[in-house]
């Protein structure tokens, strides 16, 4: 099997396209579903993000498993197909390791080294695991992803900032002359995104009110920051009250218009996906929104820091490929030995019928000898396959195969769980 990932992001799609394919868990689990109804794709895992869509896929054959992926992403979005492929980009296999590796690592975030999309990669997982689209290979694979994203945030510069988008849009509210000290901020949304607006917004010396659609959410986030939380039926007064106002619900179809915003709020930031915040409030008071960060030089790291990370990720990306092959080449060498086995044992019990008169000392021994040949005729084959298996340019496994005419369906039953009885 092959790993194939279909990445739509801010690095090779419009936020017209992202906002269209973006998805809510609920409908990250339908378009999972469906996905696993293709005769090519075995596991999957959706990621969905403020600024990114991606699938990962095991696949067994990589053009009907793209068209499968890229036919579905086009029918829920309502994009032409041809969009949906002039915005995405397609990593196979080991590229398709080392894109997630980043992903988790936050080398691929419009903020280079926020840590954020790694709780959402590990949420993607968590989902994809509740409903049972993930198995061997991309459990393994997002397991491993995830570690790395931990060792890059915690063993490099790039992860020691406090980075996010939720940073960069207050510090571009700041170049627009509008500061969150000793301002009413009102936070529309509780989740993640809002969370991490909350608690910055606090700490830049604000009084925080929270509205979110399930109030008691918005409670408890208050709580953890000495806000308050007001009902979403109350919008209206909370927006009357406010100074600066940070969306990020990612609700269709609610879209706050001028009229609502005010004119006495000085300045607002909208991170959601499709957007909450109508683009016209910007001809009223400052605005950063996704479209507007998009364009933006985000990336404050150094070269050097940048550097470090982007090299722990290409060693962890060669040590996990390599694991993989080896891995992959163990059942041959596990069936080449067994096989041996039966044909040593068969060739004992000839023996045995036919030299009657040997004593059970001198069968024991002959036995220990033969034993003895086919582990030393086997030793050098099988430790040499398992070292050449990083070799990407020849198959050795499959040389093993066809050179002791070894059964393909024998070496995939050494994989497979035994039968309950």
């Amino acid at each position: 099997m092959s790993i194939l990932a279909v990445s739509l992001s801010h690095r090779s799609a419009s936020i017209d396209i992202l906002g269209r394919v973006s998805m809510d868990a609920a409908d990250g689990e339908k378009l999972t579903t469906a996905l696993l109804d293709s005769t090519v794709i075995n596991e999957a895992v959706v990621l969905s993000t403020c600024n990114r869509t991606e699938l990962y896929l095991d696949v067994t054959r990589f053009h009907g498993g793209l068209d499968d992926a890229t036919g579905l992403l086009s029918s829920i979005s309502g994009l032409d197909a041809d969009d949906i492929t002039a915005g995405c980009r397609v990593f196979y296999d080991g590229a398709a390791v080392g894109h997630l590796f980043r992903v988790a690592s936050g080398l691929d975030s419009m903020v280079v080294g926020e840590s954020q999309i790694l709780g959402q990669v590990r949420d993607a997982l968590a989902r994809a695991q509740s409903i049972g689209s993930v198995g061997t290979t991309l459990n393994a694979l997002f397991q491993q992803g995830l570690r790395v994203g931990k060792k890059v945030q915690t063993d490099t510069g790039i992860g020691g900032a406090g980075r996010s988008l939720v940073t960069a849009s207050i510090a571009t509210l700041a170049g627009d002359g509008v500061s969150l000290v000793d301002r009413q901020v009102l936070v529309l949304g509780a989740g993640s995104m809002a969370t991490l607006a909350a608690h910055t917004a606090t700490d830049a010396g604000a009084a925080v009110t929270l509205v979110n659609r399930t109030h008691e959410k918005a409670v408890r986030l208050a709580e953890q920051v000495g806000g308050r939380a007001l009902p979403m039926a109350e919008l209206d007064t909370a927006l009357a009250e406010a100074d600066v106002l940070i969306t990020c619900t990612g609700a269709r179809g609610r879209v706050l218009h001028a009229d609502q915003v005010g004119s006495h709020i000085v300045g607002a930031i909208d991170l959601a996906l499709p957007a909450d915040i109508d683009e016209s409030v910007g001809d009223q008071i400052p605005l950063v929104n996704l479209r507007r960060l998009m364009t933006q030089d985000l990336d404050d790291t150094t070269a050097a820091e940048v550097a470090a990370a982007r090299q722990l990720v290409a060693d962890e990306v060669s040590a996990f490929l390599t694991a993989r092959r080896a891995a992959e080449v163990a059942p041959t060498v596990v069936a080449l030995r067994t096989m041996a086995t039966e044909v040593m044992d068969a060739e004992l019990d000839r023996l045995h019928r036919r030299a009657g008169d040997l004593t059970d000392t001198q069968r024991a021994e002959v036995a220990k000898t033969m034993h003895r040949i086919v582990d030393k005729l086997l030793h050098r084959p099988t430790v040499r396959v398992q070292q050449f298996a990083d070799d990407e340019q020849v198959d050795y496994a499959a040389a093993l195969r066809d050179l002791f005419a070894l059964d393909q369906q024998t070496v995939d039953a050494v994989t497979r769980a035994p039968e309950a009885p």
